[in-house]
């Protein structure tokens, strides 16, 4: 009897790029950010950070396990198609913004917040994200 012996395909590794991005936390797209971030907060049964608005909350919840979750105020009317998504940090948005664009992605648009640069992205199927200057 001859014994069949089997390996495992090798796993191919991403080629690691000068600027890596990381997973961030998540965004929560909501009418009154501040009203939001209050409901789970007690859902979760966590704290609002300091300084919340109905423009941009978020919750302190490193202790409970949670990722980072901000929740933003849309103000247009449009209904809230993707309310929770991914956050993406980068060193270098502009950079990462051209690769993931070569990917498929979209941007939406680009707003700064306390001096810190957001780009709102889509995925190639349309789903929202977030890419974040760390």
């Amino acid at each position: 009897m001859t014994a069949l012996t089997t390996t495992a395909p090798a796993r191919r590794e991403a080629p690691r790029a000068a600027s890596a991005t990381a997973f961030a936390g998540l965004a929560y797209d909501a009418f009154d950010a501040l009203a939001a971030a209050q409901f789970w907060a007690a859902a979760l049964r966590v704290d609002v950070a300091p300084g919340a608005s109905p423009a941009r909350a978020e919750l302190l919840g490193d202790d409970a396990g949670l990722p980072r979750l901000v929740f933003r105020q849309v103000s247009d009317g449009r209904a809230l198609a993707t309310p929770l998504h991914l956050q993406l940090a980068t060193a270098d948005l502009d950079a990462e913004y051209r690769r993931l664009h070569g990917l498929g992605a979209r941007r939406l648009g680009t707003v700064t917040d306390h001096g810190r640069r957001t780009m709102t992205l889509t995925d190639p199927e349309g789903n929202a994200f977030e890419l974040v200057a760390a």
